[in-house]
């Protein structure tokens, strides 16, 4: 089949025994935080990029700005939600701006994500929006979002500067929708994604996670969506991220099985363009130019080529989406700490980044924040 010459292609990259741990920083960090690795016996060089002991240099940032979501998805969060942050705790839009504004003009960060939670429930958005691409040197800036409310807003937010997109979508059968995300909302969704579209925030791109059980059959109906749209299809593999501490990896649909199921209907090969540090592995559809991605974060992991500096809604850095351990800018900020002295906190965490998120290691903990906290 297909799929089966497609895996074969698809080796993803090594990464490593992930031994390490993360560099003490003798700065505010969660509890927990651990104090050797590869970070606390070599000295850091003198260099102004977030660079890490293994060669990897961090250039996209991932921000979040609120852990509140207005869904509450099945593999993500409770039925009854979570309890939110403080709003004292939440990170204002001076201090965002401040810390991006670090990120591009000190640390070489080219790209900025705005994630949550679901960041379009944080207020006054557009504003934000056009402070962060104000700033100099002009990053590149998407947003990830479940899309809900964007159709009235898409207009604001492309002349705010936003470039394009993610929307989370897992299914476009109405029913299957609101099973999974325990709301009827799929209607405002689909309109969100045409809105954006027609405001030229392309390309449009889908993030959708098959469950076994609850939408597995409808992959195939989920690229067709896609291709007729115009549209980015891309398949993540369930992460261990749950607010239940549910995921169970027997329950999840792998890469190889998500590319056994597009290869029932499609033909499937690799696309020739460079991976580079992109998580998704590209595949073409009937010979192309349409792609579908698969994102294999759990089966074939890319942390040997990632690329990324996370910051929560309330002000912690991670060098990993995985991560259990954090360093607080926020009481930083508050404290009086020159952009300099944040600059280099921040680059002793990425100094200290691990191999790899060891989801694959006996010994690998599930981070204590969900991710409608961590920001994704």
């Amino acid at each position: 089949m297909a799929a089966e010459s497609a895996a074969g292609h698809a080796t993803g990259h090594d990464t490593g025994n992930g031994t390490g741990t993360a560099v003490n920083l003798g700065t505010p960090a969660v509890p927990g935080a651990r104090s050797s690795g590869p970070g606390a016996t070599t000295p850091r060089p003198d260099n102004p990029a977030l660079i890490d002991t293994f060669g990897r240099v961090a250039t996209d940032l991932r921000v979040s700005l609120t852990d509140k979501c207005n869904l509450r998805c099945s593999y993500c969060m409770p039925a009854e939600g979570l309890e939110w942050m403080p709003g004292d705790q939440v990170l204002s839009d001076d201090e965002l701006v401040r810390l991006m504004d670090i990120a591009v003009g000190r640390l070489g960060v080219t790209d900025i994500r705005l994630t949550g939670g679901e960041p379009l429930l944080r207020p006054n958005l557009e504003e934000l929006v056009a402070r962060i691409t104000a700033l100099e040197p002009r990053p590149r800036l998407s947003m990830t979002t479940n899309g809900i409310g964007f159709a009235k807003r898409a207009a604001a937010f492309a002349e705010a500067g936003l470039n394009r997109i993610n929307v989370s979508l897992d299914s476009v059968n109405p029913e299957t929708f609101e099973r999974i995300t325990r709301r009827d909302r799929l209607r405002h969704v689909l309109d969100g994604l045409a809105a954006a579209r027609e405001a030229g925030l392309e390309p449009v791109k889908i993030n959708a996670v098959l469950i076994r059980g609850e939408n597995d059959h409808e992959a195939t109906s989920l690229l067709r969506f896609a291709l007729e749209h115009g549209y980015h299809l891309r398949f993540i593999e369930q992460m261990p991220l749950d607010a239940q501490h549910g995921w169970d990896r027997a329950n999840m649909i792998t890469a190889t099985e998500i590319l056994d199921l597009l290869s029932t209907e499609f033909t499937l090969t690799p696309s020739p363009a460079e991976r580079g540090g992109a998580p998704a592995e590209r595949w073409l559809v009937d010979g192309g130019p349409a792609e579908v991605g698969v994102i294999p974060s759990v089966t074939r992991p890319f942390c040997a080529a990632c690329e990324r500096t996370r910051l929560t809604a309330d002000g912690a850095v991670r060098s990993c989406l995985f991560s259990n351990d954090e360093t607080d800018l926020r009481m930083l900020l508050r404290g009086g700490a020159s952009d300099e002295d944040v600059a280099n906190v921040w680059r002793d965490t990425m100094w200290g980044k691990l191999a790899g998120h060891e989801i694959n290691e006996a010994g690998f903990a599930q981070p204590l924040r969900p991710m409608s906290s961590i920001g994704g």
